[in-house]
């Protein structure tokens, strides 16, 4: 009985886990700078663990074809990466130059920023088509 419940709760964790990577990942489509992609495919992973029912309706959703595009390609292409990390770069700047008032807020935001950045040109796979 005991294992059952913690299965309960690791399920339940994993769906609550999952519906707030959708929630950012669909935040991430209209805001530059917040990427789509990863949350994506976090809410997929968490749905897989927990409820295929989810995991389905993920993949039928508009969000599915960052999911699709990523598992066709094997990763992103130097071209797409390089879109995003200076979409990510703009939107920063931007937002510490005209909209962060507080100084200590804009070196949390460059730094995440930067960490941003760092994470889509070097963590995350490449294109298979450009591995060659």
């Amino acid at each position: 009985m005991k294992n059952q419940s913690r299965n309960t709760y690791a399920r339940v964790f994993f769906i609550v886990a999952g519906c707030i990577a959708v929630i950012l990942g669909t935040i991430g489509v209209v805001v530059p700078g917040l990427p789509t992609t990863p949350f994506v495919l976090l809410a997929s992973w968490c749905f897989y663990k927990s409820s295929p029912r989810l995991q389905a309706w993920l993949l039928q959703s508009f969000l599915g074809k960052y999911i699709r595009d990523y598992k066709e390609k094997g990763g992103l292409t130097t071209r797409k990466r390089l879109y995003i990390i200076a979409l990510m770069a703009t939107m920063v700047s931007v937002s510490i130059v005209f909209f962060i008032p507080n100084t200590t807020v804009d070196i949390i935001v460059g730094i995440a920023g930067l960490i941003g950045c760092i994470v889509v040109g070097f963590v995350v796979p490449k294109a298979k088509e450009e591995e060659k």
